[in-house]
């Protein structure tokens, strides 16, 4: 019994030969029967599908396929005791085939280690691709960030520093002044003019409004810059 149905295309069948075998009919007259059924073209789409067969002297020869509404539809006028024993046997087969179809099947041992695999492989993947993703979006974000409080004194006295050795630079034996109260104010304008221009030289070598806007990743660029910045000319008057 078990060979009543069958599964065709995902879907529980069964065919004409095997129908024309077992209610003991001639199949061509199985065959007449389904043509003569006298069902909407609509039905017989959906729930019959002509095909063929090689018959014994190799030549080929036509066959339907249909499924429980097909087959029920086409048995339904075939009586007698025998027959009827048949029916409840292909329906109860129908149904229990078609609940094993639609049941999740259980994998063997070496399908359930290729979907362990490819699940693995696939996890793999996805993570890549998030670390990948992380990876852009942190360096987006790192390059956006802007000095901290720490970072800007960092800078500021660096800036210091370069100004300060650079007005020592002023006090040069070479230069002669009017008196010592000249050469300090001279000294304090010269000062202030180093902090302006290195101010303003800083905001224009990195786009910004203030070197406290200075990018986190230019931070190392800026103090170079700073280190080895030159005004540019020097006027002690």
């Amino acid at each position: 019994m078990n060979q009543l149905v069958f599964v065709k295309n995902d879907q529980v069948v069964t065919d004409s030969l095997n129908i024309s075998e077992v209610f003991g009919k001639r199949h061509s007259d199985v065959l007449r029967d389904v043509r003569d059924l006298g069902c909407s073209e609509d039905f017989r789409q959906r729930n019959f599908a002509e095909s063929s067969y090689i018959n014994s002297q190799n030549k080929e020869m036509p066959m339907y396929y249909m499924n429980k509404k097909g087959f029920t539809l086409l048995v339904m006028g075939y009586t007698g005791k025998e027959a009827m024993k048949f029916k409840e046997a292909y329906i109860n087969e129908f149904e229990r085939m078609e609940n094993e179809l639609r049941a999740p099947r259980i994998l063997s041992e070496k399908e359930q280690l290729m979907a362990s695999m490819k699940l693995t492989i696939e996890t793999a993947e996805e993570l890549t691709t998030v670390k990948s993703e992380v990876k852009e979006i942190r360096t987006m974000v790192e390059q956006q960030i802007t000095l901290d409080h720490g970072e800007q004194r960092k800078v500021q006295k660096s800036i210091a520093q370069r100004v300060y050795e650079l007005a020592e630079q002023i006090e040069h034996p070479q230069l002669v002044f009017n008196s010592r109260d000249q050469i300090e104010v001279d000294v304090r304008q010269e000062v202030s003019r180093y902090f302006r221009e290195l101010h303003r030289e800083i905001k224009d070598r990195f786009g910004v409004a203030s070197y406290k806007d200075i990018k986190r990743k230019d931070l190392q660029s800026a103090i170079n810059y700073i280190n080895n910045w030159i005004p540019r000319k020097v006027v002690v008057s």
